[in-house]
């Protein structure tokens, strides 16, 4: 499958279950790299406008570039009566901005779909002297017995998992892919609380998971199930994360 469409059938669950970014985020943005009201930052590979919605509620101006059209029409009907967004058909290595026209570019849980070196020239030229590029992801914990087991279960089931792992992309491979540029690395706690419906559409809102009619959908339902009830607490299970960014320029 092509990555443009590898989320088309997913966007409902997408919406509903990927983790947010905490606030913490956008305030060390602020304070510590010169992101200001009003500053135009281009989301490239915005999605269905999860961090675009973070950003434009903290007063920014925000070019949503997205290739995928099930998920940047998502992001319109989402973000489009929010004064400051734009949604703009476009990917990372040809953006369809205009040269110059951004302050910040930010890739949040995309980077790891794009990273060559078209990409680069494309970041190049679309930012403004001065400008700041923001990679983070919203990185899965697996320290506690349930997080250890919810690992194992996507390992079993997923199709994929490894060809788009964004865990393979560590601070030494950005600051390679950076280079002589700086890279720094900052962290956040994250954390998401589902009930059974919500557990299953969070792993269902991943491209490499067994969806809706496809063969080993059945099993996965059943092993979900099974893990949920062992842990669940009142009902609930929680995830937990490290928002991971990467703070540099090009």
């Amino acid at each position: 499958m092509e990555n443009i469409n590898r989320f088309s059938s997913r966007v409902e669950n997408y919406i509903k279950y990927r983790p947010h970014y905490p606030q913490a985020v956008i305030d060390s943005l602020v304070h510590e790299y010169g992101f200001q009201p009003h500053s135009v930052v281009a989301d490239i590979g915005s999605g269905t406008g999860i961090f675009s919605e973070l950003l434009l509620d903290n007063g920014f101006t925000v070019l949503g570039v997205e290739p995928n059209n099930a998920m940047r029409t998502a992001s319109v009907n989402l973000l489009g009566s929010k004064p400051g967004f734009k949604a703009v058909a476009g990917s990372a290595a040809e953006t369809n901005l205009a040269d110059n026209s951004v302050d910040f570019i930010v890739c949040a849980q995309a980077f790891h779909w794009f990273k060559d070196t078209a990409v680069k020239r494309e970041f190049k030229r679309i930012l403004r002297a001065g400008g700041k590029v923001v990679v983070l992801w919203n990185e899965r914990q697996v320290e506690t017995r349930f997080e250890q087991k919810y690992d194992a279960l996507i390992q079993q089931h997923a199709a994929d998992v490894d060809s788009v792992n964004h865990a393979l992309i560590d601070y030494d491979s950005l600051r390679a892919f950076f280079a002589p540029k700086v890279c720094i690395f900052n962290s956040f706690d994250n954390q998401q609380e589902f009930d059974y419906e919500g557990l299953l559409g969070r792993l269902l809102s991943s491209s490499y998971m067994p969806n809706y009619g496809e063969a080993g959908y059945a099993a996965l339902v059943d092993d979900v199930k099974e893990l949920f009830d062992s842990f669940q607490e009142d009902g609930k299970i929680k995830l937990r994360y490290k928002v991971n960014t990467y703070v540099t320029s090009v």
